[in-house]
C-alpha cells in the first residue's frame, strides 16, 4: 500500500460528508487513482478542537444556505432529496455509528456500513442516534446486528475512534469531509477531484 493512499475522514452528521461519501468512489476511479481508506472521526471533537463552530449552528440563514446548497448538489447528482432527522445537528450527533463503523471496517466492510449509515440519516432521515437505525444500516451490509451491538460498547473499539480523530487533529483536519493525501489536506465536497489528481495510481 503506498504511503501516500488517500485518507477520507468523514463523520455521519454532516450532510456534505453524505454527498462526498456518494460520489468518492468514482472521482477516484475516473482519475485513475488508487481508492481511499475510509477512516470515521468525530467531528465534534474536530470543531472542539479548534475552536471553530460550524455553518449548521452558526445562524438559521446560514443554516439555510447551506441546506439550499446541499439540495441543489444532491439534485444535480441524482440523489434522493436530503432529508434531515429530527433534530439535527445536535439532535442527531451520536458516536454510536462511528464505533459501529470502526468495527465495520476491522470486518472488511466500512465502506458498505458507512454508505448504508448515511442513507438512513440523509435520505431516509432516520436519526443514528437511534440505536435501532445503527442496527438497520448494518444489517443492510450483512453485520449482525447483535455482534455491532456489543461492539460498539467495547473499549476497543472506543479507543480506536479516538485514535482516529486525534490522528486526524494532529494532521490539522479542519473538518468533514476531509481527504488527505500525504500531508495535504482538500477539505470540502467540492474537493474530491483535487485530491483524486494528488492521490497516487
Amino acid at each position: 500500500m503506498s504511503e501516500q493512499r488517500a485518507v477520507f475522514y468523514y463523520d455521519f452528521n454532516s450532510p456534505y460528508a453524505y454527498l462526498a461519501a456518494e460520489r468518492i468512489a468514482s472521482v477516484f476511479k475516473q482519475a485513475d487513482a488508487e481508492q481511499p481508506l475510509w477512516r470515521p472521526i468525530s467531528l465534534a471533537f474536530i470543531l472542539r478542537a479548534s475552536g471553530r463552530t460550524p455553518w449548521s449552528l452558526e445562524s438559521e440563514e446560514s443554516r439555510a444556505q447551506g441546506q439550499e446548497e446541499i439540495a441543489r448538489r444532491a439534485a444535480e447528482r441524482g440523489l434522493p432529496q436530503v432529508r434531515y432527522p429530527e433534530g439535527w445537528p445536535g439532535g442527531s450527533y451520536s458516536l454510536a455509528p462511528l464505533r459501529a463503523a470502526t468495527y465495520a471496517d476491522q470486518a472488511g466492510r466500512v465502506i458498505a456500513f458507512s454508505l448504508a449509515a448515511f442513507r438512513q440519516q440523509f435520505a431516509a432521515g432516520r436519526a443514528l442516534s437511534d440505536p435501532d437505525n445503527v442496527v438497520l444500516a448494518a444489517a443492510a451490509c450483512e453485520l449482525h446486528p447483535k455482534a455491532v451491538l456489543k461492539a460498539i460498547e467495547t473499549e476497543s473499539i472506543k479507543q480506536a475512534v479516538r485514535e482516529r480523530t486525534e490522528e486526524a487533529i494532529e494532521l490539522g483536519v479542519p473538518g468533514v469531509p476531509t481527504l488527505a493525501v500525504g500531508k495535504e489536506l482538500f477539505w470540502g465536497d467540492d474537493r474530491l477531484e483535487e485530491a483524486a489528481d494528488a492521490a497516487p495510481a
